[in-house]
C-alpha cells in the first residue's frame, strides 16, 4: 500500500468510528423519543426533555403546573425531567414511577384510538392516583364522557404501539 492510501484508509477508519460512536450514543435518545413524548431537542446532559420542562410532582399537589427548572434535573429511563424545587426533585427520585404521566406522557385519548399524541398539562387528569395528559381542550372533554373507557382501552391499546414510532401510526 502507499502512503497516500493508507492515510485514507486511516481517515475512513477514523470517521467511521467516531459515527459509531455517535450512534451508539444516541441510541438511548432515539429510543426514548419512540416511548416518551419528549420534546425536539435535549438538556445540557445529553437527553431529551420530557414533558416540556414542567414537574411532574407538581401535578400531584393541587394547583397550576409548575414549570421546572433545569437546576433540578433528574433522569428516568433516558429522559430528564426538571423540577420547580430540590425537595420536588427529590420526591421525584424516591418513586419516578407514581409521579410521571401514563403513555410516557402521549395524549391518554390519542393512545386510546391508537396513536401518539402530545400531551398538554394543561388538560391532565390524576385517576386512581395515576396522571394522563390530553392534546387539547375538545379531547379532554372527550374523554370526560366516559373516562373509564378511555382509560382501560389507552392501557389495552398502549403494550402495541409503545414502541412504534409517531410518524408510523
Amino acid at each position: 500500500m502507499t502512503l497516500n492510501t493508507m492515510k485514507a484508509v486511516r481517515l475512513w477508519t477514523t470517521a467511521l468510528v467516531l459515527s459509531s460512536v455517535t450512534a451508539l450514543s444516541l441510541a438511548t435518545a432515539a429510543m426514548a423519543a419512540d416511548e416518551y413524548n419528549v420534546t425536539n431537542s435535549l438538556t445540557l446532559t445529553g437527553q431529551p426533555l420530557g414533558m416540556h420542562g414542567f414537574d411532574p410532582v407538581s401535578m400531584f399537589h393541587g394547583g397550576k403546573p409548575a414549570l421546572g427548572n433545569a437546576e433540578f434535573t433528574s433522569q428516568h429511563e433516558g429522559v430528564d425531567y426538571y423540577f420547580a424545587s430540590a425537595s420536588a426533585q427529590s420526591e421525584f427520585d424516591s418513586d419516578p414511577a407514581a409521579h410521571l404521566p401514563q403513555f410516557g406522557g402521549f395524549c391518554a385519548f390519542g393512545v386510546f384510538v391508537g396513536k401518539k399524541l402530545d400531551g398538554d398539562v394543561r388538560y391532565a387528569d390524576i385517576v386512581d392516583g395515576k396522571l394522563y395528559l390530553f392534546v387539547n381542550a375538545a379531547i379532554f372533554e372527550k374523554y370526560l364522557e366516559d373516562k373509564a373507557a378511555v382509560i382501560d382501552g389507552a392501557h389495552a391499546k398502549w403494550p402495541g404501539i409503545v414502541s412504534t414510532p409517531v410518524g408510523e401510526l
